[in-house]
């Protein structure tokens, strides 16, 4: 039987087929992650990744921003990196004899932190804050962020000499923690192809700009029409208070996570090309809005259980609606 969408999903889908088809041109594999960034840039939510070196976290997350006609920003994070050198700050000017605000980095629609985890926690503190407030206010001044403001930050799992772990309580500004593997064999043959087929060539130059900041505030606003079964807006919270109520976790998720899971249930459904939610698009979206939510006990971590083991069984644990 065909179904006929009560709202305008088709144009929805049909753009960030667009978007996909961009990213095919350079990024090889990684469907998932592609769809979680997407999801993420849907739901209005900023996202964490992490993975080794060398397996294109910071490239897809800088083509991705190519794709959209928006202000892009990279800031790498180091050890010496001040609040200023992301926020701005205020300079003298000798003409008019009065200090004049000078934009970081930050003032921009798509900021990409790479190594987030390598600043000291004064300089993660001020970016969390403007990622949750979306503000800034500056030697009394009040600045609103750009709309859209998305922020991708990644990390690198190991190396840890010299970095400063991201607090719990700060991760929980981003809505997704995204972990990327290594490519599959028949994956990494096509990456040393395609790589030797462009013979230099940068990626950024293959892709294409097809999205506008007004197509995307208004694909936004259709996600929030996305329709939602109250029967599945309980199934999200029964899982969100399982994480607080099992033996395995130390720390469970809190109401932002429940609130999370449902605004990225509704955009991975719009970019399936559908305007209500199934069970299937929260077990989807689940483990990457818990992972980085959730603390597992150290008992069980050092039986070899991760935070991706812990929220299958609490998937499996709750039953599906019907």
């Amino acid at each position: 039987m065909e179904y006929n969408n009560r709202i305008e999903i088709e144009q929805l889908k049909e753009n960030f087929d667009k978007v996909k088809t961009e990213l095919d041109k350079v990024i090889i594999g990684q469907q998932d992650f592609v769809e979680m960034l997407l999801t993420a840039l849907l739901a209005d939510g900023h996202v964490l990744i992490e993975g080794v070196p060398g397996i294109a976290k910071t490239l897809t997350a800088k083509l991705l921003a190519k794709t959209l006609k928006t202000g892009f920003s990279r800031i790498q994070f180091t050890p010496d990196l001040m609040p200023s050198d992301i926020l701005g700050t205020s300079v003298f000017n000798v003409k008019t004899r009065e200090f004049e605000f000078h934009k970081g980095p930050v003032f921009s629609n798509f900021v990409l932190i790479d190594e987030i985890n390598r600043s000291p926690a004064k300089t993660q503190a001020a970016l969390f804050e403007v990622m949750e407030e979306k503000q800034i206010t500056i030697d009394g001044h009040h600045f609103e962020m750009a709309n859209p403001f998305l922020v991708i930050a990644t990390q690198n799992p190991i190396d840890q000499e010299g970095t400063y772990a991201l607090p719990e309580a700060q991760q929980d500004r981003f809505i997704f923690k995204i972990k990327v593997d290594y490519p599959n064999l028949e994956e990494e043959f096509e990456i040393i192809k395609t790589h030797h087929e462009r013979k230099n060539e940068k990626p950024e130059n293959l892709i294409q700009p097809v999205l506008t900041e007004e197509n995307l505030r208004a694909m936004r606003n259709i996600v929030k029409d996305v329709v939602i079964e109250e029967k599945l807006i309980k199934y999200i919270a029964e899982i969100i208070h399982k994480t607080r109520n099992h033996s395995h976790i130390y720390l469970g998720g809190s109401p932002r996570a429940s609130i999370a899971t449902l605004n990225a249930a509704k955009a991975y459904a719009a970019l399936q090309g559908r305007d209500f939610v199934i069970p299937d698009d929260i077990k989807k979206v689940l483990p990457n809005v818990l992972r980085h939510r959730i603390i597992v006990n150290p008992e069980q971590e050092m039986e070899g259980f991760t935070e991706e083991d812990v929220i299958e069984m609490i998937i499996e644990s709750v039953e599906i609606p019907r």
